[in-house]
This record gives C-alpha cells, sequence and structure tokens, in this order.
C-alpha cells in the first residue's frame, strides 16, 4: 500500500488509523475498532500526587519542539505498531500543520511526550511515552488543556487502557464514536492558538472543569 498524506486524512475523516505489526513489517492494515477510547475533554482527571508533580515545576514543557524525536521515542520499545513509512508520513503531516506533538523536558533533556493528529475540531492521539515519573501524564494535562482552549471537541485515544482511564478516558461504541467525529469535524480547532499555561494556571483550569 502507498501511504499517503492524502490517504491518511481521509482515513482519519472516517474513523480508521493506520498500523504495522511492528516496526519491520513493510505491511499497513486499517483499524476501526467496535469500541473506542476517547477523553471527555472536561472530564481529565488530575490526581492530587500529578497535581503536586505539575505544582513544583520540575518539567519544561513545549509544544511541536522536537515532533521527529517524540516519534521516535514512541516507537523504541519492544513492540510497535510504527513502522518506516508510517514514521515518515507523520513526519509530512507535521510539516502540513495536521500533526502536533507536546514535549515534557527534565533538565534539557526530552523526558516524556504525546503526539498525534489534528482534523477540524478532533484531535486523534496516536502515542506517548515516558522516561521519568509522570512525564506523560503531565504531557496529557497540558494537551487536554490545549485541546480545550483551542476549541477542540474530541480526543480520540484510540483504544482505552488502564492508564487512560485512570485518567478518565471512557469506551464508548463505534457508533457514538463516529457521531462525535461527524461533529467535531465541522468545528474549527486551532492546536496552535493557545499559549502555554503556567503550572497554576492548568490546576486552576483542570479543577474547574473536572
Amino acid at each position: 500500500m502507498n501511504l499517503t498524506t492524502d490517504l491518511l486524512l481521509h482515513a482519519y475523516s472516517v474513523g480508521v488509523f493506520p498500523m504495522a505489526e511492528h516496526r519491520e513489517d513493510d505491511e499497513i492494515f486499517w483499524v476501526d475498532p467496535k469500541r473506542r477510547g476517547i477523553f471527555p475533554l472536561e472530564d481529565f482527571h488530575v490526581s492530587r500526587s500529578l497535581a503536586k508533580r505539575i505544582r513544583r515545576g520540575e518539567y519544561e514543557v513545549s509544544v511541536n519542539r522536537a515532533f521527529p524525536q517524540v516519534v521516535s521515542a514512541c516507537a523504541d520499545r519492544a513492540e510497535t505498531w510504527i513502522n518506516s513509512e508510517i514514521h515518515a508520513r507523520y513526519q509530512d503531516l507535521h510539516a502540513m500543520g495536521h500533526a502536533h506533538s507536546l514535549e515534557v523536558w527534565h533538565q534539557g533533556v526530552l523526558s516524556g511526550g504525546v503526539y498525534g493528529v489534528s482534523l477540524g475540531g478532533a484531535f486523534f492521539g496516536e502515542s506517548m511515552f515516558s522516561r521519568r515519573t509522570d512525564a506523560s501524564k503531565v504531557a496529557l494535562a497540558y494537551l487536554i488543556d490545549r485541546l480545550i482552549q483551542g476549541g477542540y471537541a474530541l480526543c480520540d485515544t484510540q483504544f482505552l487502557t488502564a492508564h487512560l482511564a485512570s485518567l478518565g478516558a471512557v469506551e464508548i461504541s463505534r457508533a457514538a464514536y463516529k457521531a462525535k467525529l461527524d461533529i467535531a469535524l465541522r468545528q474549527d480547532a486551532d492546536f496552535a492558538r493557545p499559549n502555554l499555561p503556567t503550572p497554576q494556571l492548568l490546576l486552576q483550569r483542570m479543577t474547574q472543569t473536572s
């Protein structure tokens, strides 16, 4: 299959996404889960320990500063669905303004992050990684805040994991997901619009919306 950016964007618009069996597998297949994970944007859960971690300010957060490195870090594990073609096409989507990353740094070292695809008012979370305690949770907290401030209506997590569920993600039917997707795609959201909040402002917003 010749994976193109146009094909990728069309796939997301109809609710499917690509995967490979492993890093060295050239074959790509499309996934359309019967049950879909999403983050209800107003219900992101910041635990007491995560709030304490954010309040300390020990992590620096950035947006789109290191997109290739975030994708590479997400693929740097024993089992990954990110093969070389998928990796390359997401770089293309990033160059087009349709794929974004949020990075978490500790003393200048990339320590966590998340990346995904933006289309209309929908954000499709692809993968995340963490190399220090709570780094991926911090990344998700800042991501959810950015989506709310940027006018997004849907945050897709593809599948529901125990980790995501602990932060407020839920699972819905395929039909319910596609109904939400249809509404979100008609909205005009902007990932680049919001400024990064201070830790104090982020926690204040999260408290107000959760």
